[in-house]
C-alpha cells in the first residue's frame, strides 16, 4: 500500500451507500486518501453486488461494483442487530463523515442519524444523498437516476417536439448528485477546521439536475420562454457516409456564412442574417445540411468544418471514446488484476492534482472481505456479522 501524503489521509468515511450516488462520491474520497469503510448486509451487500440476479463469487465482484467501489474496505454487519449497531456506533466515534444515500428518514429509523451520532462524536460529519431532500412531498418516494430525469424537465426537453421521450441511457443524475456529495463533504470538512464540530450535509437527485439547468431556469423565470441548447437552428447530428457528426453552429459573429462555406454553399446569412430568421427556418437550413453532409464522410466534412474554426466533432461509441490517445494521455484509464474478475480496466479520477495523482490502493472489495480487520481496530470480533 502506497504511503504518499494525499489530500483526504487521515480521514476516515463510514459509507453506508449502494448502486451509484453514494458510491461514486466515496470512491473519489477514496481516491483521495480517505480510508472508507464501507457497511454492507450480511449476505447480499451492496445492490451492485447483485446486478445479474446472481450470487456466485464472480457475479458479486462484476464489474459494475468494481467501477465504483476502489479504495474502499467491506465489513458485512448486520445493523440490525445490537451487536451490528454497537459496532457501528464504536466505529462512528473514530471517524470524520458518515455517507450514506437511503430513503429520508432510513439512517433515523437505524439509530444513526445526525442527532443520534453527534452526541457520540460532535466532529462527526453526516452526508446523505436523497432522490428529492429529506423533508417535503416526495421525501419519502423512492430516488432513483430515471425518475430525477422524468421530474426536472429533463426528459420532456429534446431537440424536436416530434423525437419521442425517451430516457437518458447514462446516469446523469446519480453522478451528478454524487459529485455534489463530495463538494459538501469537503466543504464540511473545511468547516469543521474553524469550528470544531460537524455538520450535516444534504443533496438529491432533484435538486442536482434542477442546478445542472440554471441557465434554462433563470431564462424561464424572465423571459417565460424555453431555452433549448439543443434545439438552436445551426446545431445538430448528421449522417455522414460513414457515421456522423455533431454541429455547434454558436459562439461565431456569423456561423451561418461559415456553416455555408463550409459545406460549399451559398450564403445563406443575407437571407437569413439573425437568430430569429434562423429559428423560423430551422427546417429549411436543416434539411439543406442534411442533405449536404451526407454526401461524403465524416473525415472529410470535419476537415472543412474545422478549416472554418466551427465546433465539430465525430459520434463515436465509447469503445472508440476509451481507445483514443487524448484517454490515455488524460490518464482516464487504469488496468487492474482483480483477484476474482481477473484483468479489468476501471476509469480513473477526472480530478486531476500535481501533487496528489490517485492510484487504486486497494482493490474493489470482496464482500465483508475487511471484516475482521476493521473489528480489530475498534477492539472488537468479527461476530457482528453474523449476528441476527
Amino acid at each position: 500500500m502506497s504511503e504518499n501524503i494525499m489530500p483526504l489521509s487521515g480521514v476516515r468515511v463510514i459509507d453506508f451507500t449502494q448502486v451509484m450516488l453514494g458510491p461514486c462520491a466515496t470512491q473519489m474520497l477514496g481516491d483521495f486518501g480517505a480510508d472508507v469503510i464501507k457497511i454492507e448486509r450480511t449476505g447480499t451487500g451492496d445492490l451492485s453486488r447483485n446486478f445479474f440476479g446472481e450470487t456466485t463469487e464472480a457475479a458479486m465482484n462484476n464489474a459494475v461494483f468494481a467501477s465504483l467501489n476502489r479504495n474502499k474496505r467491506s465489513v458485512e454487519i448486520d445493523t440490525k442487530s445490537d451487536q451490528g449497531r454497537d459496532a457501528v456506533l464504536e466505529l462512528v466515534k473514530t471517524a470524520d463523515v458518515v455517507v450514506d444515500n437511503f430513503r429520508a428518514g432510513v439512517m433515523e429509523r437505524l439509530g444513526f442519524g445526525y442527532e443520534d451520532l453527534k452526541k457520540i462524536n460532535p466532529r462527526i460529519i453526516c452526508a446523505s444523498g436523497t432522490g428529492f431532500g429529506p423533508i417535503g412531498p416526495y421525501a419519502h418516494k423512492g430516488g432513483q437516476d430515471v425518475l430525477a430525469q422524468a421530474m426536472t424537465g429533463v426528459m420532456e426537453t429534446r431537440q424536436d417536439p416530434s423525437i419521442p421521450r425517451s430516457i437518458y441511457p447514462t446516469t446523469l443524475c446519480d453522478y451528478s448528485a454524487g459529485m455534489h456529495l463530495v463538494q459538501g463533504i469537503l466543504a464540511a470538512l473545511l468547516m469543521r477546521e474553524k469550528t470544531g464540530i460537524g455538520q450535516q450535509v444534504n443533496v438529491s437527485l432533484y435538486d442536482s439536475i434542477i442546478a445542472m439547468q440554471m441557465q434554462e431556469a433563470a431564462h424561464w423565470s424572465k423571459n417565460n420562454e424555453v431555452l433549448n441548447w439543443a434545439a438552436m437552428p445551426l446545431t445538430g447530428v448528421f449522417e455522414t457516409t460513414d457515421g456522423a457528426l455533431v454541429l455547434v453552429g454558436a459562439f461565431k459573429t456569423n456561423p451561418l456564412r461559415d456553416i455555408c462555406a463550409a459545406l460549399g454553399l451559398e450564403d445563406l446569412s443575407e437571407t437569413f442574417p439573425d437568430l430569429p430568421s434562423q429559428r423560423k427556418n430551422k427546417t429549411y437550413l436543416q434539411d439543406l445540411f442534411r442533405a449536404e453532409f451526407a454526401t461524403n464522410t465524416t473525415a472529410h466534412w470535419l476537415q472543412r468544418l474545422e478549416a472554418q474554426d466551427l465546433l465539430c466533432a465525430p459520434v463515436r461509441s465509447l469503445a472508440e471514446a476509451l481507445a483514443d490517445p487524448q484517454t490515455e494521455i488524460n490518464q482516464m484509464l487504469e488496468s487492474i488484476d482483480h483477484p476474482v474478475l481477473g484483468e479489468i480496466t476501471l476509469v480513473s479520477s477526472p480530478v486531476h492534482l500535481s501533487a496528489a495523482p490517485t492510484e487504486i490502493r486497494q482493490m474493489p472489495p470482496k464482500l465483508g472481505e475487511h471484516t475482521e480487520e476493521v473489528m480489530a481496530e475498534i477492539g472488537r470480533n468479527s461476530e457482528a456479522r453474523l449476528a441476527g
